[in-house]
């Protein structure tokens, strides 16, 4: 079975949907069956996505994408310093 990745703003509009077919009356397994996805990952779209607005969400992927970056500079300044922390001492 194949993956399938959706846009943040895909996801969005596919909860959207899904809140006006839970609002008729459709169960939670027919909507994710038309929307061609899991219940699981409806449920884990809901808790991340849910109640964001698309602007909002954009700027969330902009700030974990920020804070990935953020980490890795951090990680490489850490492996530095303990890199002459080390030949400073003569441990080499």
């Amino acid at each position: 079975m194949s993956t399938k990745s959706f846009t943040v703003e895909q996801i969005i509009s596919m909860l959207r949907e899904a809140e006006v077919a839970l609002g008729q009356g459709q169960t939670v397994k027919d909507i994710c069956r038309k929307l061609g996805i899991t219940d699981p990952t409806y449920y884990r779209w809901r808790q991340m996505y849910g109640g964001l607005k698309l602007d909002q969400a954009k700027r969330l992927k902009e700030l974990e994408r920020e804070n990935a970056r953020l980490k890795r500079a951090v990680a490489d300044l850490t492996l530095d310093k303990l890199i002459l922390k080390e030949a400073a001492e003569g441990n080499y």
